[in-house]
C-alpha cells in the first residue's frame, strides 16, 4: 500500500494550521505515559498542532517527558488524579477551534471521568477517535453513539478483542472467530468506523467498506502500542483524510513502523516508543 499523495503535498506557503490541530484527552496520575505516546505519534505523523488535555496534577510531570512540540491544556481533576466532569465546559470551548478530538488513552475508570467521556462523545461535534478507557466508558452506554437523528461528523473506535467483547457482550472467542463479520456488523449498526485491533487488524466503515491489514508483528503486543496507533490515526484525520482512509492507512503505517523497529530491536525487545521512532522510515518506505 502507498500513502495518499495528499499527505505529501505541502505548499511552499503552507503553515502549521493547514495540517490540523489534534486535541488529545488522555492520561491520569497512573497512566501519564499513554498521553505522551499518543501525542508523540500524532506530531510525528504530520499533524500541524497537538494539544494534550490532561489532569492539572500531572501537567508538570508530562511537560518534562512529552515532545517539546506538543502543547498541554491542564484540566480540572478528581481527587484520584483523573479528568473530572467539571472540565466539560473548558473541553467543549477549546474543541470549537480545532480539527480532531482523541479521547481515551490512559484516562482511567473513575466514575466522574467515565461520565465526562460520555458527555464529550455525545455533545462535541468534531471528528473523533475513541480508544482505551474512552471505549470502556461506553460499555452499556452505546446509545451515546451517532444515530440518524444525532449524527457525528466522523467517529472512529479502536477496540482490541477484549474491549470489543465488553462493548458487544460477545466472548473474545466468538469475536476472534469471525472478526470481519463482527466488525462490519457493529460499524453498520452504530454508524462508525471500527478498527478491531490484533493480528490482521480489521477496519470496517459503517457496515460497508472493509480492510484487513497485513503489516505488523507479535512484538507490537506491548504496552502503549495502541496509543501510538491512535495518534497516527488522529494525525491523518487532521490532515484531511476521510475516516475509512485515515484508519486503514494508519493501521498499515503503524504495522510497517513496527516491522522496521522489530528488525532493528527484535520483536522481544520492541516497545511502543520504538514504533514512533520508526514512523519516518515507514513513511519513506510507503511514500
Amino acid at each position: 500500500m502507498r500513502l495518499p499523495t495528499r499527505l505529501f503535498r505541502r505548499r511552499p506557503v503552507a503553515n502549521k494550521g493547514d495540517f490540523g490541530h489534534v486535541f488529545i484527552l488522555a492520561g491520569c496520575a497512573r497512566y501519564a505515559g499513554a498521553a505522551v505516546l499518543c501525542a508523540g505519534a500524532a506530531i510525528r505523523s504530520g499533524a500541524g498542532l497537538v494539544t494534550l488535555g490532561i489532569p492539572e496534577g500531572i501537567n508538570s510531570a508530562v511537560i518534562k517527558i512529552k515532545p517539546k512540540e506538543v502543547m498541554t491544556l491542564p484540566l480540572p481533576e478528581t481527587k484520584d488524579g483523573s479528568l473530572s466532569l467539571s472540565s466539560l465546559k473548558k473541553i467543549k470551548d477549546f474543541a470549537n477551534g480545532l480539527d480532531v478530538v482523541v479521547i481515551g488513552p490512559g484516562l482511567g475508570l473513575d466514575k466522574s471521568t467515565q461520565l465526562l467521556i460520555r458527555k464529550v462523545v455525545s455533545t462535541v461535534r468534531k471528528p473523533m477517535v475513541i480508544d482505551a478507557d474512552g471505549l470502556n466508558a461506553l460499555i452499556g452506554h452505546l446509545k451515546v453513539l451517532p444515530t440518524t437523528h444525532n449524527p457525528q461528523p466522523t467517529l472512529i473506535m479502536t477496540p482490541h478483542p477484549g474491549e470489543m467483547a465488553r462493548l458487544t457482550g460477545l466472548s473474545v472467542k466468538i469475536i476472534q472467530g469471525d472478526r470481519k463479520y463482527i466488525a462490519k456488523r457493529f460499524s453498520g449498526i452504530h454508524k462508525v468506523t471500527l478498527v478491531l485491533k490484533g493480528h490482521n487488524t480489521v477496519v470496517a466503515d459503517k457496515g460497508e467498506k472493509i480492510y484487513v491489514n497485513k503489516t505488523g508483528n507479535p512484538g507490537m503486543a506491548t504496552a502503549g502500542s495502541g496509543d501510538v496507533l491512535t495518534g497516527i490515526l488522529a494525525a491523518f484525520l487532521a490532515q484531511g483524510l476521510k475516516a475509512f482512509e485515515a484508519a486503514r492507512q494508519a493501521v498499515f503505517l503503524h504495522g510497517l513502523a513496527g516491522d522496521i523497529a522489530g528488525k532493528e530491536k527484535t520483536e522481544l525487545s520492541l516497545i511502543a516508543s520504538d514504533i514512533i521512532e520508526k514512523i519516518p522510515d515507514a513513511i519513506k518506505k510507503a511514500g
